[in-house]
Formats: C-alpha cells, structure tokens, sequence
C-alpha cells in the first residue's frame, strides 16, 4: 500500500504584504471605506455644489425614512423653497468634519444669501447622512436642510420697505422739499360719456392753468389706458398742486368721469422754486429700473435730475428688508405666514443742506415769472459767496441755464476789461477817451447800440453809457491775454467745486485785433454762464474773488482757493462807473429801487445778425449779488433791466 504525505506550506509573500498592511490600518483605527475620498465629507461637498448649480444627479438622496428620492424631484424643491431667492444660490460653505455617529454623519453648513442692496443673510445648518448598505454616503433630504422653520410647500419672500427719504435744507436747515397738498386728477371708466370730449377738455384746463405747467400734460395715452382698465379703477392723469387745482376746478371737477383724491407729495414751496437746481422726485420710472434693478423696484421714489438726482443715494437711504416664509393658500395663491426669518431695519436718508434762502429764491422766480423767453437769474452772499437763489424762466423740464449756459457775455464784460484796463493804468475815471459811431479794426467796423456817438467824454460815461466803440480802441491796450488775465482774477475759467454742474466761463485769449476789439466788449469767442458773471460780479463788490457756495453739507471737497485781493484803487473806479450805469446810464431804470445798486447792462449778439441779442444785467445792493440773463431777449432795457427791478423790489432789504 502507497502513503501519501502533506506538501511542506510555504507562505505567499503578497499575501503576507497585504496582511501586515491591514492590520497596521486596524491598528490606526482607519477603514478604507471612511477615507477622505470615500467618506460623507466628499458626498456633502458635491450636494452643497448641486444645490447651487442645480444638479444633484451624482448625489444620492433618500428621505427621512430611508425612501430614495430622484434628484430632479430634490432640485425642484430647493428652488420652490428658495421662492423670490432662487435667482441667487447661497454661498454654501462645510465647516469642519462631518460627526459620524453607527450609521449617520451629521455636517455643519454656512448658508449666506446676497440680498438687495448688498446685504447678506447668513445662518449655520445641519446637513445628515445616512451610510447605506451599498457602502455609500446618502444625503438625508428634507426642508430643514434650506432652513429650519421650512416645510414642504413653503417659499422665501422677500418683503422691502423703503427707508424715509431725508429733506434738502435751505440756509436755516429748514426742509425745502416737504410733503405738501395735492389734488391727484384721475379718471373712471364706467363714469366716461365721451371720452373723445373729455380729453380735449381736459387738455384745454391744464393748458390754461398759469404759470403754464412744465412739461405740460400729454393725455396722448389715457384712451388707451381707460380702454384697458377695470371699469370701477382709478386711472390717474396728473397730479396738481392745490393752487393749480383751484385754477381749473370748476373746468373739471363736473365733467363725466372724472375723479379726484386729495393726497401730499414731497414738493419744493412753489412749482418753479429752484426746479432745475433741486431737480424732482419721482416713482421709479422704466429707465430707473432697467438701469438699477439692484437697487430700485416699482413704487421706490427716485431723485430725477439736479440736486435730487446727483445725491439720490443719500437722501434716499437703505430700504429695509425682511425674508417672511409664504405658504399656498386654497386655491394656490401664497400668502404670508408670519414668519419672519431674517430682518434689515430701513434706513433713513441722510439730508442735504443748501446756502438756498427761500426769500430770495421766491424773488427771483417771481421777477422771472413774466418773462415768456428762456432765462435766468443768479443770486449770491456778496460776504461769502453762499448760492441764494437759482431761477430759471420758461424752458425744458430741468434745464439750468442759471448754471449751465453758455453764451457770449455782451457789454457786461466790460466790467472785465475795465478792471484790467485799470490795473494797467491804461484809463482813469475821468480821463478822455472818444467813443465815435464806428470804430473800424483790420477792415471790421463795430458801432454802437442804435448808432449814438458821444465825442470825446471821460472814460465813466463812455462806461456808463455803454460804448462799444470806445473799448474797441482800448482793446490794444490789454493785449493778447489781458482780457483772460483779468477774467481770472474775478474766478472766470476756474475749476469751481459746488457739488453740481457749471460752467465758469471761457474768455477770448489771443486772436486777431479784430478779435480782441470785439472781446473788449462781451462778443467774441468769450463764453460765460449767468452763474460765472454773477461770482465776477461778487468779487468786485467784494473786492477779491471767492468761489460760490452751494451746499454746506456735505461741503465739496476741492473748492477753488480764495482769489488775492483786487487793486483797490482799480475796484474803487470801476464801483464808482458801476454806480454810474444806474444813476445816469444804461441801467437808470432802476434809479429809484430803494438802495445802492451797482450794475452793468448787456446786449449780446450769438449769431451773424446783429439784430439777434440776449440780454444782460449784473449788478449788486447790499450784499447780494446777482446776473439776469435772457436767452433772445433783444435789448436789455426792454428785458433783462426789468426783470432785475423786479428782483430788487421782491428782495427783503433788512
């Protein structure tokens, strides 16, 4: 009989690797199946990536009861629960290790929203997992995840308040802009015999009312918009001040359909009180909302224009936020629940204070009230420089021509030349210089208004009398850059920091003696803005120039330096010659305004035809200083030299 023996066992050396190897790992207390990349901390990182991207297809998703769930189905829930939010994902950061308890890990996630207004909602959850029985993380689904106080069905919403919009303050920190009486005119459907007939007789009311609304009221649409509305709405046409209402009332408050609700507007004391300067106050139009949709939404009131548009921010503040959680309703519509989640108080606008007196703003917008042509008038502080008044006549809707026009100066320049004539020493007072009907420069002939003459008089009354002929022949005598030199002097051509636009002014330099004749009197290339010839103004009666002023808070940041102090014995002579103009010359008009008043006229041609002028007029009393311009306003003795007597009889004298 054969015996058989066992083989010898000879051990596999792999084997034996791999053994040593797991049981060094057993000793780390460390499982191949909870490494770094097979662990819930990967799973968690890739749900936090879908929930933003909106693709959870490699994340595994059960619900608390262990049920697998599709992904979609989860996607679909996240931006329902989201609600007004889901355009803009959170930030979703993991913080730290997930905590692994048998068979469940439990994270902690930093969920940040960027709301309106750059404002951010942050808040800490708990995301769970559950080790399933194929070796794999599953995230634990349910509302919470996005918030706790969610359940199925519920939807973010965001609700907004706007904050109190702050005043612009005159120079008494009183508001300018309050909320004053309205009557808002308006129309019902079902109320309407002829609607043909009721706008044109609309139209002719609000086209009677005076001073003429600006811009006027276009009905081109409201047939339109009446077909479109409920039959019991309020389809509103304008809203008007009290005073413009009770012009036109008994026009329109009988006509079939119409209605009307009383109502208060933030509004300036008067329609045309510093308008364009102020700029208005509005609802956010198309434009604001296209342009801004981070930061306006239908019903904010929105700063058009002027000081309400450049400053819009401050004035309007931060709105106030608040996320509340909505729920379906029968029938499916979301209603509030109560709940509010998160809370940004509104904040106040920050208000903006003027040097604007109120008194001599209405002054000046009552001389100009008259006034049919394009204009306006400039008031300052001769003491300081403080912007009292900016008026504006007739024109388009925010147009500030009393701050933004530029246009030839005429013979209230001569203001300039003199000064700088003076400081050369190249006239006196009552040195003898001709002042012929024409005076003829390189083949140029320039004359006379209404072509007088007056010989050879002393240097005030060719001044006072305004004669273009005799600065003609001075004009040598300035130079090539005489002119601009004593412009600047009086702050023409500086870099003015007010806070808003404006236009100080362009002065003829060089050129042709044709040129220098014709800038020697206000024509030329020299442009200038009311506002430019009103500081020039202030600085002679001041004696040095200092920039104008207009808003103290906040107070701009790079004004223009102090002028040095003017020749006095140069501002003495050409105050005198300034007096002259109203006491014997071209502005004696105004001889019996109570006061002193110094001024200078102007006529101005802006085109080829001498017979197309603006008119002018310069001048102070007292501590005010001021320029009048009429755009067209032919010679300034018929024009612009009324408009001032107006202004100075209006103006308070204490």
């Amino acid at each position: 009989m054969a015996l058989s023996y066992p083989r010898p066992h000879r051990p596999n050396p792999a084997r034996r690797l791999a053994a040593a190897v797991t049981a060094a790992l057993l000793a780390a207390g460390v499982l191949v199946g909870c490494s770094a990349d097979d662990g819930p901390q990967r799973t968690v990182d890739a749900f936090l990536a879908g929930w933003r991207s909106g693709d959870l297809q490699s994340v595994g998703l059960i619900d608390p009861l262990g049920a697998k769930l599709p992904s979609a189905d989860v996607v679909r829930e996240i931006k329902d629960l989201s609600g007004e939010l889901a355009a803009t994902p959170p930030t979703l950061t993991r913080h730290g290790e997930p905590k692994i308890t048998k068979d469940i890990a439990t994270t902690t996630v930093r969920v940040e929203w960027a709301l309106p207004g750059q404002t951010s909602w942050a808040y800490d959850r708990e995301v769970r997992l559950a080790h399933g029985d194929d070796d794999q993380w599953q995230v634990i689904w349910e509302p919470t995840v996005v918030h706790e106080q969610l359940t199925k069905g519920d939807r973010l919403a965001l609700r907004r308040d706007a904050g109190a919009r702050a005043g612009v303050l005159d120079n008494a920190g009183k508001p300018l802009v309050t909320p004053r009486p309205v009557v808002r005119v308006g129309v019902q459907p079902n109320g309407v015999a002829d609607l043909k007939k009721l706008v044109k007789d609309l139209d002719a009311a609000f086209k009677a009312i005076r001073p003429a609304l600006v811009p006027g009221v276009d009905l081109a649409d409201l047939p339109e918009r009446v077909a479109e509305a409920e039959p019991g709405a309020f389809v509103e046409v304008v809203s008007l001040r009290e005073e413009a209402y009770r012009q036109i009332k008994p026009r329109i408050y009988d006509l079939p359909g119409t209605k009307f609700i009383s109502d208060k507007i933030d509004l300036a004391p008067t329609r045309e009180f510093a308008r364009a300067l102020l700029g208005t106050v509005d609802p956010a139009q198309a434009d604001d909302l296209a342009a801004h949709p981070d930061r306006y939404v239908v019903g904010d009131l929105v700063g058009h224009g002027g000081l309400q548009g450049r400053y819009d921010e401050r004035l309007r503040g931060g709105p106030g936020l608040t996320v509340v959680v909505e729920r379906p309703a029968e029938g499916g519509k979301l209603e509030p629940t109560g709940t509010e989640l998160f809370r940004r108080e509104p904040q106040p606008g920050q208000a903006l204070k003027t040097t604007l007196d109120v008194a001599v703003q209405n002054a000046a917008d009552g001389a100009l009230r008259a006034e049919p042509r394009r204009s306006a008038l400039v008031a300052l502080r001769v003491s300081d420089g403080a912007v009292l008044a900016a008026a504006n006549g007739p024109g388009p809707a925010g147009e500030n021509l009393a701050f933004d026009a530029q246009v030839p100066p005429g013979s209230t320049f001569k203001m300039v030349s003199t000064l700088g004539l003076l400081d050369r020493g190249a006239v006196t007072l009552d040195g003898p210089v001709a002042c012929p009907k024409t005076f003829t420069v390189d083949g140029r002939s320039f004359k006379n208004s209404d072509n007088f003459e007056l010989g050879s008089v002393p240097f005030r009354t060719d001044f006072a009398k305004s004669c273009n002929t005799a600065f003609a022949s001075l004009a040598p005598k300035l130079g090539g850059d005489g002119l601009a030199a004593a412009g600047r002097t009086l702050g023409l051509e500086g870099q003015w920091d007010l806070g808003t636009d404006a236009f100080t002014g362009k002065v003829s330099t060089g050129g042709s003696p044709a040129e220098q004749a014709a800038a020697s009197f206000g024509q030329g290339t020299t442009l200038v803005s009311p506002l430019a010839m009103a500081g020039a103004t202030a600085a002679v009666a001041r004696g040095r120039f200092e920039q104008p002023k207009l808003l103290i808070d906040p107070a701009p940041a790079r004004p223009a330096p102090v002028g040095e102090q003017l020749k006095p014995e140069s501002v003495a002579a050409l105050r005198t010659m300034m007096r002259q103009v109203v006491t014997a010359g071209t502005g004696s008009a105004l001889k019996d305004v109570p006061g002193e008043v110094y001024g200078k006229t102007g006529t101005a041609e802006y085109d080829d035809n001498p017979a197309h002028t603006h008119a002018w007029f310069v001048g102070w009393r007292g501590d005010v200083a001021f320029a009048v311009f009429v755009e067209k306003g032919g010679a300034s003795t018929a024009s612009a030299v009324p408009i001032a007597e107006r202004f100075l009889r209006a103006l308070p004298t204490s």
